[in-house]
């Protein structure tokens, strides 16, 4: 009889230490794919910031552009009205044209600066590149933890392949791996 109680305490132990098993197992696997879930989340949250930002960027950098542009095409015609002018009456003329004409244009745009919009451009568009290509390492590390996981000895066999199924690292497009070639 003690031997009878024995092998039956010692199966209910054994089935419980694999429910307990089972269960922590199934929570740790539920907790991986929840990261998993928010780690692409965050790589598509990086996407949308790019799709929002980076046209509102090159309108604001093409605006300045055109600004500046007009401003030096009325400050160089102005000049070249002062260069052509024949007589000293021409030169006190358009001396004062060109004044007021460089007076308004700096008035309205008081610095020129282009190349401090491009340049803040690029550091934009490199930062979000940046931001893009860190969620998509985290994504794939936490799809690496998590198919670790269930593919494990005991998981493999417990764990259910419908709920748990295996995901897929991020894969650049085809061709990607060749630097494009940047031309001007």
């Amino acid at each position: 009889m003690n031997k009878l109680y024995i092998i039956i305490g010692s199966i209910i132990a054994l089935i419980f230490i694999i429910f307990m098993s089972y269960r922590g197992n199934f929570n740790k696997a539920n907790d991986y794919q929840k990261d998993v879930d928010k780690s692409w989340g965050n790589v598509q949250s990086s996407y949308q910031r790019r799709a929002d930002l980076i046209p509102q960027l090159v309108a604001t950098v093409k605006g300045a552009a055109e600004n500046e542009r007009g401003i030096l095409t009325s400050v160089t015609q102005a000049r070249a009205g002062i260069v052509n002018a024949k007589t000293p009456e021409d030169m006190d003329i358009m001396g004062k044209k060109i004044n007021t004409a460089i007076n308004l244009a700096f008035e309205a745009y008081p610095q020129i600066r282009s190349t401090e919009n491009f340049k803040d451009l690029q550091a934009q568009l490199e930062g979000t590149e940046n931001r893009i290509n860190y969620a998509r390492d985290e994504y794939n590390d936490k799809v690496g933890i998590y198919n670790s996981h269930i593919s494990g000895f005991l998981n493999e066999m417990l764990l259910n392949k419908t709920r748990f199924p295996a995901k897929e690292s991020f894969k650049g497009a085809e061709g990607s791996e060749k630097a494009p070639e940047v031309k001007f």
